[in-house]
């Protein structure tokens, strides 16, 4: 009856054309509540509106939409969130605390790019960190931080978000990625904490870790219901039309995004150290939770030069205001092993909430950090947590102190395994020398081998590499090919489809690339990305095995310590005779063919700077053709460069510096010519 009514009163437009304008006008008045904080209509008002769209769409399901205002409300119940490969690594930021600590990350800046840089400055808002994808204007998918690598699909709980556009307006690209946080300002938390002690359930402790958990709650109904929102801070893709990070901002907001309006540009370190001082005072006053201050280079091409390390950007940085403090007694010290033998001595304390989590322990780093905060058992000691995570002893109290306190005498014998520590010298940490006989030391390097960025072996997790080592069925990364699932059965809570999911998850991992190999081998110093620079250097593990000083440190990027650590891990016979075995059992030790395809050594020898923006392959692809035909890149021309390969917009400061040096420069097609392309 009702529809026929509404009908009637709009018997110029057919069903679909009223759909169509419902969900048009809604999602006008859901961008200025939500997005603008300028209503036009009252909450009640729009409640009757969205409920004539639902009754419309009930009515006439032929005209579903994706995007339609009524699936806010959520009702997807996601038992399992699938694993998704980010297609922009989604990096980490280095932290800074000082002006001090800006400074020098200006300086590290400018032995990279010539000529003035202005910066932008955002709040750093504590929050779930998301990736939004978009397609022809309509959401897509939305994915969490995860490892950076790869994060969770949270679709479902995210579309619920008001704030988060499900079509966008105005000019947008085919498809790109936009990022974000996901917050609770604190009126919605304090609003849906006292909701819940009515209904008699437990409170939440910070708006941080909530908005976190919402989103991988099952019901995405529930989360619909939790005030959630989402501040936009920068688009990935191309055809963005923008050239710097104020335009990105900018053209986010055009399309629908709500983006914090209290960026700003600055043209200096001074400009910089301002905005901190102005929020470092005002932060209190703002809706949601802040932890400090990011820092950009404004302009995007420069940041395209500056690139990033294997964990960071080198073009951002973030500047953390100072963490709040509380004490707490130390009760006692207790000293963990990790994967490489190296002792780290933790903090006992009484629990003490800090920053809306109850911490019970803290780091203590090592015997200098001990010593030089002269801390003893029984001190009153102050806490804080260092970026906002990881908690801390910055201070004791020595008013507090009993007076028959003495000084604490650091082990000098494993707590494991009772070996005598050693302590390397210009290095602050013990270690446990006994690397083949130490439990925690064998279980972390299995766990290493097998962790995502490594094998990544499906159905195989840290705790059940412990119960595997401790029943004695594997005493090293290469055992895990002999297991059966008979061996797996009889252990604790190991049914029949979870060892047949681990031992087949064990054989799936003899298809991973060599240089994930070389990284989960466990070699010190040898991350993620030097493991990717060696493997493609070397081709294979006989070819690295034999690799000297010299050829090692020709590698880029390849240092003096990074050098005698792989020299040192081959030198012993046990890692050579675990290497023989994972032959053995079929495990990627050299790259494939299809690993290989394109490679050549036609650049060897040559070392390359890149600048500007590119036409017919893009700047990352430009870099990977250099690497795999044999060549060199740097960051920085110098009398040691080979070649400037030069796009549009590149800096003038770089070719006037090339054109000094005498250093020749090539065109885009000079290059891709050079390499038969």
């Amino acid at each position: 009856m009702f529809i026929l009514l509404l009908y009637n009163s709009f018997t110029h437009m057919s069903p679909k054309e009223l759909i169509e304008n419902l969900r048009e006008e809604l999602r006008e008045h859901n961008h200025r509540y939500y997005v603008m904080d300028d209503p036009s209509i009252s909450d009640f008002e729009f409640d009757q509106k969205l409920k004539q769209l639902q009754q419309l769409e009930s009515a006439y399901p032929q005209f579903f939409d994706s995007s339609s205002p009524t699936l806010r409300v959520g009702g997807d119940i996601t038992k399992n969130f699938n694993t998704v490969v980010h297609a922009n690594r989604m990096y980490s930021l280095d932290n800074s605390y000082s002006k001090a600590d800006l400074l020098d990350w200006e300086k590290r800046i400018y032995k990279h790019v010539d000529g003035p840089i202005d910066y932008i400055c955002e709040l750093k808002y504590d929050g779930a960190s998301i990736s939004i994808t978009y397609e022809n204007g309509f959401f897509s998918r939305a994915v969490t931080r995860g490892d950076g690598t790869q994060g969770d699909d949270v679709s479902a709980n995210v579309k619920t978000i008001k704030s988060v556009p499900l079509k966008l307006k105005g000019d947008f690209p085919n498809k790109f990625e936009i990022r974000g946080e996901i917050i609770m300002p604190f009126d919605g938390f304090a609003l849906l904490n006292k909701k819940r002690t009515k209904a008699g359930l437990p409170t939440f402790k910070n708006p941080r870790n909530t908005a976190s958990g919402s989103l991988k709650l099952q019901d995405s109904s529930e989360v619909s219901k939790r005030p959630l929102e989402c501040l936009l801070y920068s688009i990935h893709g191309l055809g963005t039309g923008t050239k710097t990070q104020l335009e990105s901002l900018e053209k986010a907001s055009s399309l629908g995004f709500k983006v914090p309006k209290s960026a700003k540009r600055v043209d200096s370190m001074e400009g910089v150290f301002e905005f901190i001082t102005f929020w470092n005072q005002h932060r209190h006053n703002l809706p949601y939770e802040t932890d400090g201050v990011v820092v950009k280079v404004n302009n995007l091409i420069v940041q395209e030069e500056l690139g990033f390390t294997s964990k960071a950007p080198r073009w951002a940085i973030a500047y953390k205001f100072k963490s709040t403090q509380v004490f707490t007694f130390l009760n006692d010290i207790s000293y963990q092993v990790g994967r490489t033998g190296a002792i780290t001595p933790v903090a006992e304390l009484d629990a003490v909430e800090l920053a809306g989590t109850i911490v019970k322990r803290a780091s203590l780093h090592n015997a200098d950090q001990i010593a030089r905060l002269d801390i003893r058992l029984n001190d009153q000691v102050y806490v804080e947590k260092g970026g906002e995570i990881i908690p801390k002893i910055v201070g004791v109290n020595l008013d507090k102190r009993p007076q028959d306190s003495v000084p604490v005498s650091y082990i000098d014998k494993c707590p494991e395994c009772h070996t005598k520590l050693i302590r390397i010298s210009g290095e602050a940490q013990h270690y446990c020398p006994n690397h083949l006989g130490c439990p925690p030391q064998i279980i972390g390097r299995i766990q290493h081998y097998i962790s995502r960025k490594a094998l990544d072996i499906e159905g195989l997790g840290g705790e059940t590499v412990a119960l595997l080592v401790r029943e004695g069925l594997i005493s090293n990364y290469a055992d895990l090919y002999t297991l059966n699932v008979g061996q797996l059965l009889p252990l604790d809570r190991m049914a029949l489809k979870s060892a047949e999911k681990l031992v087949q998850g064990v054989l799936n991992s003899t298809k991973v690339p060599f240089e994930r190999v070389l990284f989960g081998l466990g070699i010190r110093y040898v991350g993620e990305t030097v493991a990717k620079k060696l493997a493609q250097h070397f081709k294979s593990i006989d070819r690295l095995i034999g690799a000297n000083f010299e050829d090692l440190i020709s590698v880029d990027e390849i240092g003096d310590k990074i050098a005698e650590s792989v020299i040192g891990f081959f030198e012993d016979p046990l890692h050579l005779l675990l290497i023989n075995q994972l032959k053995v059992h079929g495990v990627k030790l050299e790259l494939s063919e299809s690993d290989t395809k394109g490679h050549s050594n036609i650049l060897n020898g040559s070392s390359f700077v890149v600048s500007g923006v590119f036409e017919k392959v893009s700047r990352n692809e430009l870099k990977r053709l250099i690497e795999t035909n044999g060549g060199r890149l740097a960051s920085s021309i110098s009398s040691k460069t080979t070649y400037l390969v030069a796009g549009q917009n590149m800096g003038p400061s770089k070719k006037i510096k090339a054109e000094k040096l005498s250093i020749p420069i090539l065109s885009e097609e000079d290059f891709l010519s050079k390499i038969n392309i």
